[in-house]
């Protein structure tokens, strides 16, 4: 089948797409200036989107950042800065050492000795009176071994030795009445102004000034907050 003739003699012109005409229409409506305006200002909304959603996504991360740095960096390292200042030392001590003792012991008392071989007194008084007889004179007598004698003893014993000694001694210390509690409390001072100033940041949309008031249901509607 074969395209008939245009009567006219003039070249045909296909049909274009009615959306396509439209578009065409926007941008460019014979003039550069209409034109340019109309092109900046589509790529200005664009990018404005654009950059909303950008700083809505950092926002979002920006306020777990600051609840992780709060909370666990700065905020972990006071607490455990103030706990280490509150903390104490218990433990055992073993003392093993050697102690001299040097005294004079006084001794005084009555006591029994026993003779351990036969012993010679020689010059002795003896005194005998048996029936008619009567001796005083003296004499060379033998005290016989194992022979008891009752003595009274005032004597001076002098003590001089090392005595080991082997002690458990309990400790107890807090760290607080020690050199250490100045510098915990320097670092507790370094870090505070840092966790009051995160402290002070907002940790969710409803916290920033932009979602008080008024425009608080639309910030809850507008990133799905969940209410209590």
């Amino acid at each position: 089948m074969t395209n008939s003739p245009n009567p006219t003699g003039s070249p045909q012109q296909t049909p274009q797409d009615p959306q396509k005409e439209r578009v065409k229409r926007f941008l460019w409506q014979g003039k550069i200036a209409p034109a340019f305006w109309t092109v900046a200002g589509v790529f200005s909304i664009v990018l404005n989107v654009i950059l909303i959603v950008t700083v809505l996504i950092l926002g979002q991360q920006l306020f777990v950042l600051n609840d992780i740095v709060e909370n666990s960096l700065i905020g972990g390292l006071y607490d455990n800065f103030v706990k280490m200042d509150e903390a104490t030392i218990v433990t055992s001590v073993t003392v093993e050492d050697t102690i001299p003792v040097k005294f004079d012991l006084p001794v005084t008392t009555n006591t029994t000795v026993y003779l351990t071989e036969p012993t010679p007194i020689y010059g002795a008084s003896v005194v005998i009176n048996t029936g008619g007889l009567s001796i005083n004179a003296p004499a060379d007598i033998v005290l016989p071994a194992g022979l008891p004698l009752p003595i009274a003893l005032n004597i001076t014993v002098p003590v001089d030795q090392e005595v080991p000694v082997v002690l458990e001694v309990p400790v107890n210390i807090p760290l607080n009445q020690t050199e250490l509690h100045e510098p915990f409390t320097g670092l507790q001072d370094v870090v505070s102004p840092f966790r009051k100033m995160l402290g002070d940041l907002p940790n969710a949309w409803l916290d920033t000034p932009f979602c008080k008031g008024l425009l608080g249901e639309a910030c809850i509607i507008i990133f799905n907050i969940p209410q209590p």
